[in-house]
Parts: C-alpha cells; sequence; structure tokens
C-alpha cells in the first residue's frame, strides 16, 4: 500500500507570511484565488490542517464550487492530544467524513464525545515532538485516501516538509508585506546547510486577479 500523495497549499503575502503579528489573516488572498483553492481542495480525497489551524480558524474544511462537487472530501485533522472541541464547525456543517488523527491512548476521556460528534479517531505512533506523519498517511491510505490537500498551519507544514513526504506545492501570493513579525507559513527546518534545503521545480505561475499562484513539484 502506497501512502497518499501529499500537496501542501500555501496563501502567503509575498513574504511568505500567512498572518500578521496579532493573528489576523482573512484574507490575505483575493476572491479568484480563494475559488481556485476551493477547486484544488476538490480535485482531492482529504483536505488537512493541524490542530493549531483548528482552533483558531474553526474551519469546515469543505470544496465550495460552482457548480457544486458531487462528493466532498474526507477532512483530517492532525490533532495528536484531541484538542477539537466537539461544537467545532466541523461537526456541524455537512462534508466529507472527519477522521481525526491523534496520539496512541492520548486524550481517552475526550473520544466518546468527539467519536458522538460525528469523528472516526485514528490512533498514530507519536512522540513528546509530533505525530509520525508517515504513520498517518499509510494510515489515512487504509481509509482510501490516496491524495491529501494540506492548509496549514505553519508547524504541520514545517512537519512534512522535515519528514520529505511534501510532493506537491501550490503557493497563492498576495501583492502584500506583512514583515519579520508576520506568521511565517513554514515554522522552522532546522537547516544549516543551503545543500539540505529540500528543492521544487516551478511546474506554472498564473496570474488570479492581484494575486499569483505558483505550483510546484518536488525534484
Amino acid at each position: 500500500m502506497m501512502r497518499p500523495s501529499v500537496t501542501l497549499k500555501l496563501a502567503t503575502s509575498l513574504d511568505g507570511r500567512i498572518a500578521t503579528a496579532s493573528g489576523e489573516s482573512r484574507w490575505i488572498t483575493g476572491a479568484l484565488a480563494r475559488a481556485a483553492g476551493h477547486k484544488l481542495r476538490a480535485a482531492h480525497d482529504a483536505i488537512a490542517v493541524g490542530v493549531g489551524t483548528a482552533l483558531a480558524d474553526d474551519p469546515q474544511l469543505t470544496a465550495r464550487t460552482e457548480p457544486p462537487v458531487e462528493r466532498q472530501p474526507v477532512r483530517v485533522i492532525f490533532d495528536r492530544r484531541l484538542r477539537v472541541p466537539p461544537a467545532a464547525r466541523l461537526f456541524c456543517t455537512s462534508g466529507g467524513p472527519v477522521i481525526l488523527v491523534a496520539g496512541e491512548g492520548r486524550a481517552q476521556e475526550r473520544r466518546s464525545a468527539l467519536v458522538e460528534a460525528g469523528a472516526e479517531i485514528l490512533d498514530c505512533p507519536c512522540d513528546e515532538a509530533g505525530l509520525d506523519l508517515a504513520a498517518a498517511l499509510m494510515l489515512l491510505a487504509g481509509r482510501g485516501v490516496a491524495s491529501i490537500y494540506v492548509e496549514g498551519g505553519g508547524q504541520i507544514a514545517a512537519s512534512l516538509v522535515r519528514a520529505g513526504l511534501v510532493d506537491r506545492l501550490e503557493w497563492f501570493r498576495a501583492p502584500l508585506l506583512l514583515g519579520g513579525d508576520g506568521i511565517s507559513a513554514i515554522a522552522p527546518l532546522g537547516l544549516t546547510r543551503l545543500d539540505d534545503a529540500p528543492g521544487f521545480r516551478r511546474e506554472s505561475v498564473r496570474a488570479l486577479g492581484p494575486d499569483l499562484h505558483e505550483s510546484y513539484q518536488r525534484i
């Protein structure tokens, strides 16, 4: 069984920031870029975010396209300690199944409430640094997920990049500068040598109103 292909989606300022220092991020990119993002969601089996994004934004993680999609993607939260609340919008809106990828044996007292809300919980190996994302992807493959569209935040993006698990980048850039005190799209990677930096080949660039959409394939 192969792991799912992973597409990392970034919507940033020109200097790679996803929010201001205060956390304001809605909306960095414009309507055309957001519509393109929803089409990309619809083209994948699953949409995923880290728990930080789930708590900060309370997203629906649905593909909202015209015409409407026939099948909504599976909605995945990487949530090692099961911090997503049962009242999250994920559980109150129509969409694909909700899967929470949690650390093995974590947060037993919250599991029944989340399952009752509609979540499927997959137990994944982890340590104090986080989930074993390679193992998490194989668990999702076992649920029929062949492609996954990861929308953030910076910690899950960095973890996937460090593990060599990102196959494609879909990068939407708005003509804004937020500065070094803004929140970076990718958390620190711990690199000390340029030779160790993950490489990607640009496949296309297009304008979407004032924004740019760049597609990259891992080298």
